[in-house]
């Protein structure tokens, strides 16, 4: 297994960036000493500037979203409706505006600390499965934008090997209508036939 190092994340092409997550291990802890975590299984890229989908469109800076102009390898939480976090990673080089949605995560570690924190007696196909169920899930709040994902709090590791390659299929991203012709990109990736992608898969 190897973690994932901040030149993974400045690379220049969101979309390969995208692809490339899925199959890797996504990380927390959180909390305490328990490690939560699993199997990126759907992502979706925002392209920065040019894409009408994308809080830094236009070159629009916010205190929300200043983050996303930092170099890649942190995080950029932020709250979606006033109720759900959304964990999403920066990448490219500073002053490129471009991230990474994690959507979905398939439980392999701390399962048990993620059923407490999402409140739920079972571990079924939801539990980690949406942007929201997945920040809830891991633990991770909107205080932790900012936070690298190279660190010991948040982190990534590749453990798949070279020729091991998860089979993907594209679409849409989900809730970006506003977005016009943006909105029906094929930007949004899943690891084909993995039960553990959210509903909108």
């Amino acid at each position: 297994m190897t973690k994932l190092r901040r030149s993974f994340f400045v690379r220049p092409d969101v979309l390969r960036i995208s692809r490339d997550l899925l199959g890797k291990h996504l990380f927390t802890r959180i909390g305490g000493r328990t490690v939560t975590g699993g199997i990126i299984v759907e992502t979706e890229a925002y392209g920065g500037a040019a894409d009408r989908a994308s809080h830094a469109y236009g070159g629009r800076r916010t205190a929300r979203n200043r983050i996303m102009y930092a170099e890649g390898g942190v995080a950029y939480v932020y709250l979606c409706y006033g109720v759900h976090a959304l964990f999403n990673i920066v990448t490219n080089v500073e002053g490129m505006p471009q991230a990474v949605l994690i959507r979905a995560v398939q439980p392999t570690h701390g399962i048990e600390r993620m059923r407490r924190r999402r409140g739920r007696r079972a571990t079924d196909r939801a539990l980690a499965a949406g942007p929201g169920a997945l920040t809830r899930a891991l633990g991770i709040r909107v205080s932790d934008s900012g936070e690298p994902v190279t660190g010991n709090r948040i982190w990534l590791e590749d453990r798949s090997g070279r020729n091991r390659r998860p089979r993907i299929v594209a679409g849409p991203r989900v809730g970006v209508a506003y977005a016009g012709k943006d909105a029906k990109k094929p930007w949004r990736f899943l690891v084909k036939g993995n039960p553990w992608t959210s509903r909108a898969s």
